[in-house]
């Protein structure tokens, strides 16, 4: 079982975080720069018009959000994630600027699967 720490949920349940993620609420935890693993359900993408070719991405985890860069070149390799997966795993460097924490995708995975080991109770 994995306990964050100061969160009730995770007190009385196991979640089945993929190995090495990074929970949201320790973003401010790696130095700007640093891979980080991440994993979350998405719950916003935005591919604004004056964004380049730029997709944002928001994912939640049982203890905040995420904000996730992506860039063109890395969208183009994981598409099919980017576009249809409900639950992600990306993993990606540190930046923050202006007061926001993003993580500039490296790579990207689909592990929208996962959802099912939560709907039957055996997350």
């Amino acid at each position: 079982m994995i306990v964050v720490p100061d969160h009730p949920i995770s007190a009385y349940r196991d979640w089945p975080r993929p190995p090495s993620c990074l929970p949201a609420n320790r973003l401010d935890d790696p130095p700007e720069g640093a891979r980080v693993t991440v994993a979350g359900l998405v719950i916003l993408r935005q591919r604004p018009g004056t964004a380049k070719g730029v997709i944002f991405v928001t994912l939640e985890d049982e203890t905040g959000i995420v904000n996730v860069i992506v860039w063109r070149k890395i969208y183009e390799r994981f598409r099919r994630a980017v576009i249809s997966g409900r639950l992600l795993r990306v993993t990606g460097r540190m930046q923050r600027a202006h007061a926001v924490t993003h993580v500039i995708a490296e790579e990207i995975e689909d592990i929208s699967g996962m959802l099912d080991l939560l709907v039957r109770g055996e997350g």
